[in-house]
Parts: structure tokens; C-alpha cells; sequence
């Protein structure tokens, strides 16, 4: 039900107006988890949360697997107590309620989530409402004004009465009661282990200091519910028919609600409220408590009948706080209807925020699910178009009316108080999908603003302090202290009694002398009261006088302040002038230094570079004179690796006439061992045809067949050869190249060859020998694979090719009858086969790069 100021004063109390905005405030409880069970929820800070996708959310399964983090006022953890929740969330919201304002606190969450045991709590540790209520009534326990004082008149206002037609209204109640409800069926005991009422409930001490002590204050509290988008009383006491006992239990049939739903109406300040809501007056914590268990117990034996659970419907707890302004004497309530303030606070425990196919019903449970969903549906409607008309300064429509929800508190969102919200969440892995919308939610709502409310002030010229003198006058009287010459207390002014009532009916009754004594004590108290107040006029006017006294000795030190004051700010003028000079001549010695700088690093700048041209200098002249030193023994070095080089090459000759011979000397012997071969075999034919002429001839037989010797020194067709040649070549016309070679690859270095796949190699080395002419030796071979990966080559055979001019070869033919003379004349080298693998080594060795693997042949081309 929606708090009313449409009945507080239209000037006093009046309501100071503000134009500032607050956000809604929104906080997030986490609920401890059950067990071991999988988290997909972790605490940042103090104002962040972080959620993670699990593995079994439909967002992982789609491919969503972003980390988001959601920010709140504040985030309260697992461990945190209800205490701690309380004192930050709402009691503000109880200090608000005391001081005039109305306040809205929403629980939101998913079925599960936290968001009942933070409403209620347990006995041992209370939650917001009972905890609400403690601090409500220990603020204001003995400034509660009596029963029935204040009543609602219907229409969202109350009224207000004298103590006198108070305490006969309570007496008539006392007396209606019995007959107007009579006995009704008991309720069915629960089953419940810890039900509300037979539990020892443990209060909270915390109260309100800065209470208004000259206002009274009367608590009515009420408790609806919304079920499927319908309101219904929970409070209210249906007569119960003796015929129709059976079917019913306090007003509930078994199988539908048979308590009539409600309305909601707009009163005359535009304010929304249910008409005919059952409001209880409550004077103490407990009996507020009862109520709340009473409504609790229907509800629940409701929805037991129905089949249905509580959380799929939402909850209203209102707690109204009326407060007026005493009387001048701070007695009595001060009888004016339109001093009254009331101010209103709803706690609101919201249905489970949960999509329909997770419920798990069908059929009317499927169609509750659905209106719950409407319902919330249409709040974040709501919270959306607040935030799109503040945003963008539009004034589109909110859909308040299509749902009783938003309905009900579009006061609140239009600047009629502040609204809080505890958003529950359950931090478990298989609420992912659920909770993912709830933060989405609570997000866009702190983006919305809502008015600040403003303080009530009673400005209807009292004194402050009546109820405190009144106690104090009270106190005197019952202690028997009070005589004719002490005067009454000036902020109690009073002459007496009332006129007492006379009625004369007898000539002889002496109601005219007690009539008269009743004046003259009358008279008697004017007199004091006369008295009274001419001494505190003369004492007002002494005050007066020296108040002015002082005034004027305040006004003289007062011009000799400013007198002083203005003489220091000639002073003050003075010195600021002199600084701003200061200033600029500061300003202006800075620049010299600058430039001072400047040059000074310039000419330290040339001095390094005179100092580095000296340096260079001196090196120089040091460099020469060691060149100069070493002349001589360059020369003798290079006069000695002349030699050697000469010696070499005269060695190298004498190594070429010698294979030149041996080589001759082989050619020879081949060829007289063919020749007597050649013979042998003739004169065996012979002979054998002799010796076989009588004898039958045998019988033929085929011939082994004859292994054709792959020749390893001509390149086969489909062979790849590696020619590696020399980096650089002598600097002749002609270049002689082998014959018989189509495909190959040319590398200028041995380590090429890891590179390149290819079965031949052919070193290719030249040279310039002593007559002068060019000689290219060709050392052929196979490659093979090593087993660490790399490559082996074994040579198989030897070409030379020379190139020779007639000269030459006249000179060639001389040398050659000289060499052939002194062979004759020399024993030596007999041994062709040791001479080519002296030769071939001496080849291999000069000038040829280190080979893996060298097997010398005795097969040479020439």
C-alpha cells in the first residue's frame, strides 16, 4: 500500500523542495554454496562481481565464454551476517521513516537464491523485518501516543481523536470483539520444526537517536500478497459460516483462494493504494511480529492447498509510521487533521526470477509461472523506460498499469521516496543461464534516478520542549511539591481547572460561594501570572538594555576593525606590487641564465670536439710510427714466404715428372704382359686342337655370363653430378670441361652439398703448371648417407685434361726422351700401383678441400 501525504498540511508540516536525484541503489548477497558445488561466481571487490561461464550453462555451449564483471553500491559475501546487511541497507530507510520519508526495498532473485531468510532470517539471527521493527519501536517506545488515536480513514489519510474518544473506542472493541468474530476452526499444527511462532526470537538493541520528542507516533502495519497479477489481503478476518465450515480453513477453500481480491485506487495528492486493506496498530516488536506470522501462516496454508509454492508470488510487508505534533501544553495529540505525517516503509520480497521451462510445470502451474514472469517482465519495462526518459530527456509513457507490481509503487520511481534493492544470488554453476538475466537487470536499474526525499518540518509555532516541561510539571505534582508562592513553570501557562458545572436547584445550596472561591483562586493564579510577567518583562527589558549595550561596544570594535582591516589591505596592495616587480626581474634574470647556459654548453661542445681531433691525431702519428718499425721485418717475412713458394712449386714439378714416368712405365707393362698373354693363349689353342683331333669333341656349353662392370667414370643418363669447382678460375681463354656429363649441379663450396641431392660428385682443380700451361685434374666419385645425417663421397675415378700448342709439345716430346734416358738409367719407382696412389694422394692433397672419405683407383684418364 502506497504511503498518503495527500492528508499532511498544505504549509505546516511543509516538505522543503528539492530538485537533486539519487541512483536506486542496488546491492548483491551471495549465498553460501551447498557442499562441494561447482562456483561460477567470484568476488572482485567490495563493489564487483566477476562470472564465469561453466561448462554445463548454454552459454558456454554456444560459444559464449566471455568473463563478465557486474558492479552493485555493494557486494556482501558468503560469510557476511544479517546484522551487517541490515546496518548498511536499511537502516537508513528506518532513520528515513522516523524522519518523514518513505522508503521501497525490493528482494530480487531466482527461486533459491536468499531472498526469503534475508527478509525473515531465523530466530537466532533476525533478518530486515524483524530487525526493522526492533529499532522502529526502541526509537519510539515512549513517545507512541495510545491506541486508537489515530485512525485510517479509508482513503489512504488517517484521522485523528482526543484521549477521551480513544479509550472508549478501546473499550468498545474490548467488548464487540468476542461477538463480531466468532470462534474459528483451529489451525492444523505444522509440521515445521522452526515455526515462527513457538520460536524464542533474539531482538536487536540498535535505536534512532535524533527522534522528534514534542510528536507522538503510531505504527499500523499490513501484509499483502500479488498472486497471478491479483492482490489479496492477508491480514483480513473473513466471519466464518457454521455451514460452510468443512470447506473452508480461515477463509481458504481446497481448492481455490476464497479470500476476495483488491483494488487499487488513487487518492486525492495522486498516491497509489489498496482500498480496503486491513491495517493493525502495533505497540511493541513482538505483536508487529505476530502479525507478520499470522499473514505468514495463511499464505503458506494457501498455497499448501493449491498445490503451489510461495515463491512464485510476490510479497508486501507495510509498515505506516503517523506522527502529529502535541498539543501547547504536551499532553494531548494536537487535534488538526492536517498536521498529521505519514510515512511509509514496503519491503518487498519478490517471486523467483526464473523462465518457465526451468520450473519444470504445466498446465495452472505453468500459467502462474507465466504471470510471475509478466509481472517482473513488466517491472524491467518499467526500470527501462525511466532510464530511456532520463537519459535521452524523452517523456515516453512508463507502463505502470500492466502490472499490479509497478502499479502499485509508480510513486516511488516518480520521486516519492528512496528505493533500494538486495539483488540474491546464488553463486552455483547450474544458475549460470538464470542469474546472467537477474544481473542484467539489476544493472539497468542503477541507472535510474529517482528524487531525494526531503525532511518534514512542524512549523506551527509551539515551543520546543513541551512534552519534556510537561513530564517535569507532572512530576512535581504527584510528589506533592507545589505551593501557593512557586510559581508554575513559565512554558506552562495555565489558570486552573476547568469551570467546574453548577447546577442550582436548591435556594440553600452553596454553589454560589463555591463558585466564588473557584474565581477568586482563578483571580488569585492571574495576579501570579500578572506578576510573572512583569518580571520577566523587566528582566527582558534588562536584557534588552544591556543587549544593546553590547551591541553598540560591538559596533565601535567593529570600526576599529575595518579601520585596521583597511589599512592592512593598503599594506597588502603595497607588498603585491613589489612582488609582481620581484617576479619580473626574476623572470628576466632567468632568461640571462638561460642564454649564459646556452653559450657555455656551445663552447664546451667545440672543446670536446678539438680535444677528439687531438686524440685522433696523436693515434695516428703513433700507428705510423709503428709501421715504420715494422718495414724491415715485413720485408724479411716476405722475402722468406717467397722462397718457400718457390721451393713448393719446384717440388710440385719434380712430383709431376716422377707420376709422369711411372705412368709410362705402366702403359708398358701393360702392354708386354698383353702381348705374352695374347701368345699363351695361342699356343694353348694350339696344342689343345693338337691333342683333341681323335677325340669326340665335347659338349657344348653355354658361357657364364659375363658381368658387365658398370663404368663408374662415365656419367649415366639419368645421374645427377655435383661439380664442384674451384671459387675462381686461372685467367686463360680456355677452360677445359669433361665429356659425357649432361646433368649437373654446379656448387664453388664442399658444405653446399647437404643441400643437394644428387648420387656423383666431381672435384674440378686447376692449375698452371711449369711450362706454363693449363692442367684441370676432374676427381669423380659417389655419394653416400652417413647415419648422422650428413654425406660421404667415395672417389672412384681420375680425369685430366690439358690443354698444349705446338711449342709445347716439341718442348713435351724433348722432356719426355730426357725422362725416358734417365728411367733407364734409374732403378727406381718399379711399382706402378704404389707410384698412382702416391700420385693420387699428392692430387687429392693439393689444392682440394677435405673430403669425408678418398679411396684411390688405379683406372686414369688422360
Amino acid at each position: 500500500m502506497k504511503p498518503t501525504r495527500g492528508k499532511t498540511p498544505k504549509k505546516p508540516p511543509r516538505r522543503l523542495v528539492n530538485k537533486d536525484k539519487d541512483p536506486v541503489e542496488v546491492y548483491c548477497r551471495l549465498r553460501p554454496p551447498d557442499g562441494d558445488a561447482e562456483i561460477c561466481i567470484d568476488v572482485v571487490n567490495s563493489t564487483t562481481i566477476q562470472l564465469r561461464p561453466p561448462e554445463t550453462s548454454h552459454a558456454y555451449r554456444n560459444g559464449h565464454l566471455k568473463e563478465n564483471q557486474y558492479t552493485f553500491k555493494f557486494v556482501f559475501p558468503t560469510n557476511t551476517s544479517q546484522k551487517a546487511l541490515f546496518d548498511r541497507v536499511s537502516l537508513p530507510l528506518i532513520d528515513d521513516l522516523i524522519h518523514g520519508r518513505n522508503g521501497l526495498l525490493f528482494m530480487y532473485g531466482i527461486t533459491g537464491s536468499g531472498k526469503t531468510h534475508t527478509m525473515q532470517g531465523t530466530p537466532g539471527d533476525g533478518g530486515i523485518l524483524p530487525r526493522a521493527l526492533d529499532v522502529l519501536f526502541n526509537s519510539i517506545g515512549e513517545l507512541q501516543a495510545k491506541k486508537y488515536v489515530f485512525r485510517p480513514d479509508l482513503c489512504n489519510g488517517m484521522d485523528v481523536q482526543t484521549e477521551a474518544d480513544a479509550m472508549m473506542e478501546r473499550q468498545k472493541r474490548d467488548l464487540l470483539t468476542p461477538l463480531r468474530n466468532p470462534a474459528a476452526p483451529a489451525t492444523p499444527k505444522s509440521s515445521r520444526k522452526n515455526d515462527l511462532a513457538n520460536v524464542v526470537r533474539i531482538p536487536d538493541t540498535t535505536s534512532i537517536s535524533n527522534v522528534d520528542d514534542d510528536n507522538n507516533y503510531t505504527v499500523f502495519v499490513s501484509y499483502i500478497e500479488i498472486y497471478n497479477n491479483y492482490i489479496y489481503d492477508l491480514l483480513e478476518e473473513l466471519p466464518v459460516d457454521p455451514i460452510m465450515t468443512p470447506k473452508f480453513l480461515y477463509g481458504l477453500p481446497s481448492n481455490v483462494m476464497s479470500m476476495p481480491s483488491k483494488t487499487l485506487r488513487e487518492d486525492a495528492n495522486h498516491n497509489m493504494y489498496v482500498a480496503g486493506c486491513t491495517e493493525v496498530e502495533v505497540k511493541t516488536t513482538d505483536e508487529a511480529y505476530a502479525v507478520f506470522v499470522k499473514g505468514q501462516r495463511r499464505r503458506r496454508v494457501a498455497h499448501t492447498q493449491l498445490n503451489t509454492e510461495s515463491s512464485r508470488s510476490h510479497s508486501v510487508f507495510n509498515i505506516r509510521l503517523v506522527q502529529a505534533p502535541l498539543d501547547p501544553i504536551g499532553e494531548e495529540v494536537y487535534q488538526d487533521k492536517n498536521q498529521i505525517c505519514i510515512s511509509q516503509l514496503s519491503l518487498v520480497d519478490l517471486a523467483g526470477s526464473e523462465r518457465t521451462h526451468r520450473t519444470k510445470n504445466s498446465g495452472d502451474r505453468l500459467r502462474e509461472a507465466g504471470n510471475i514472469n509478466a509481472s517482473l517482465m513488466t517491472l524491467r519495462t518499467c526500470i527501462d523506460m525511466l532510464r530511456e526518459n532520463q537519459k535521452n530527456g524523452s517523456s515516453k509513457i512508463v507502463p505502470y498499469r500492466d502490472s499490479k507490481v509497478t502499479h502499485l509503487f509508480k510513486n516511488y520511481f516518480d520521486g516519492e521516496g528512496k528505493v533500494r534493492m538486495i539483488v540474491c544470488v546464488n553463486p552455483q554453476a547450474p544458475d549460470y543461464d538464470e542469474t546472467i538475466h537477474v544481473m542484467r537487470f539489476s544493472e539497468a536499474t542503477q541507472e535510474v534516478q529517482v528524487a531525494r526525499a526531503t525532511d518534514i518540518k512542524f512549523d506551527i509555532g509551539l515551543t520546543p520542549g513541551r512534552r519534556r516541561a510537561h513530564q517535569i510539571y507532572r512530576r512535581m505534582i504527584e510528589e506533592g511539591s507545589e505551593e501557593d508562592d512557586v510559581a508554575v513553570p513559565p512554558l506552562l501557562i495555565s489558570l486552573g481547572p476547568p469551570y467546574p458545572f453548577f447546577e442550582i436547584n436548591d435556594p440553600n445550596d452553596n454553589s454560589i460561594q463555591r463558585l466564588i472561591e473557584f474565581l477568586m483562586e482563578r483571580e488569585k493564579r492571574r495576579n501570579t501570572l500578572n506578576k510573572e510577567l512583569s518580571r520577566l518583562m523587566g528582566n527582558f527589558r534588562t536584557q534588552l538594555l544591556d543587549l544593546e549595550s553590547e551591541c553598540q561596544t560591538l559596533r565601535d570594535k567593529n570600526s576599529q576593525l575595518q579601520s585596521q582591516n583597511e589599512s592592512q589591505n593598503k599594506e597588502l596592495v603595497k607588498f603585491q606590487n613589489r612582488l609582481k616587480e620581484k617576479n619580473a626581474q626574476n623572470g628576466m634574470l632567468h632568461r640571462t641564465h638561460q642564454l649564459y647556459e646556452e653559450d657555455r654548453r656551445g663552447l664546451q661542445s667545440e672543446l670536446d670536439e678539438k680535444l677528439k681531433l687531438i686524440n685522433r691525431e696523436k693515434q695516428e702519428k703513433d700507428k705510423l710510427r709503428q709501421a715504420l718499425k715494422g718495414v724491415a721485418t715485413s720485408e724479411k717475412e716476405k722475402w722468406a714466404r717467397e722462397c718457400e713458394k718457390r721451393v713448393k712449386a719446384k717440388q710440385l714439378e719434380m712430383q709431376n715428372k716422377i707420376w709422369v714416368k711411372d705412368e709410362k712405365l705402366r702403359q708398358l707393362k701393360e702392354i708386354v704382359c698383353a702381348r705374352e698373354a695374347a701368345s699363351n693363349r695361342v699356343k694353348e689353342r694350339r696344342a689343345a686342337v693338337i691333342h683333341n683331333r681323335s677325340k669326340s669333341p665335347p659338349p657344348k656349353r653355354n658361357p657364364p655370363p659375363v658381368k658387365l662392370r658398370h663404368r663408374r667414370s662415365r656419367s649415366a643418363s639419368g645421374s645427377v653430378w655435383i661439380d664442384h669447382k674451384p671459387a675462381t678460375t686461372i685467367g686463360t681463354e680456355t677452360v677445359m670441361q669433361p665429356s659425357g656429363i649432361k646433368k649437373k649441379k654446379t656448387i664453388k663450396n664442399a658444405k653446399e652439398m647437404k643441400d643437394v641431392k644428387a648420387s656423383n660428385y666431381m672435384l674440378t682443380h686447376q692449375e698452371e703448371n711449369s711450362q706454363g700451361e693449363i692442367e684441370t685434374k676432374l676427381f669423380k666419385g659417389e655419394v653416400f648417407d652417413t647415419r648422422g645425417g650428413g654425406k660421404s663421397v667415395q672417389f672412384t675415378d681420375v680425369e685430366k685434361l690439358r690443354q698444349e700448342t705446338p711449342l709445347s709439345a716439341e718442348r713435351k716430346s724433348v722432356e719426355r726422351k730426357r725422362r725416358a734416358s734417365d728411367e733407364e738409367n734409374s732403378g727406381e719407382w718399379t711399382d706402378v700401383e704404389t707410384r698412382c696412389a702416391v700420385g693420387i694422394q699428392g692430387i687429392a692433397g693439393e689444392g682440394s678441400p677435405a673430403l669425408t672419405h678418398i679411396v684411390p683407383q688405379k683406372k686414369f684418364k688422360i
